[in-house]
């Protein structure tokens, strides 16, 4: 049951406001807000690009996975966890059996705008973004859908408003 789990884990692509959402839905929850992306920040000194750079995209998903770990068993938390992070089995599972995990859908229009202007954003360096977000969606989206206790679209809408109808879904979840 949903009300049991206690965290509240937020999936999906980048640019689809997991980050903003989850610091918002926190606050609303009285949770602790927790980004596996910053957290892989705090312990290794470094930005996301750099351990890409120096460790490549499966040095970063090995640290991935080890935040992923850590911190599904921390209690009462909110975590935004990065678009990729669903990749692998292992962190679908703790994700699925540790938290309620809310899938934030956005469409690839949506995802451009608000990715164009970043410079932290690896997988869309040296290349088409638009490709490379079509084909990262077409990888993940199934992966997505497969642990998500319930979506929620992000396109066009507030962060506010969006954090509040994951609120809801989370009471309509704990009435027996």
């Amino acid at each position: 049951m949903l009300a049991s789990k206690g965290n509240v884990f937020l999936i999906g692509p980048m640019g689809s406001g997991k980050t903003a959402v989850g610091r918002h839905l926190a606050r609303m929850l009285r949770f602790t807000f927790y980004d596996s992306d910053a957290d892989i920040e705090a312990r290794t000194g470094v930005d996301i690009p750099f351990i890409f750079e120096k460790e490549g995209e499966p040095g970063f998903r090995i640290r991935e996975k080890d935040s992923i770990e850590r911190l599904t068993l921390l209690k009462s938390i909110v975590l935004a966890t990065g678009g990729g992070a669903v990749i692998d089995p292992d962190n679908r599972r703790v994700l699925a059996e540790r938290g309620v995990v809310v899938y934030l859908a956005t469409s690839i229009d949506q995802q451009l705008e608000r990715t164009r202007h970043a410079r932290h954003r690896p997988l869309l360096n040296d290349t088409d973004p638009e490709q490379k977000l079509h084909e990262l969606m077409q990888r993940r989206a199934v992966l997505y859908a497969e642990i998500a206790d319930f979506t929620v679209s992000t396109d066009g809408r507030r962060v506010q408003l969006v954090a509040e109808e994951i609120q809801q879904e989370l009471r309509r979840a704990q009435v027996p």
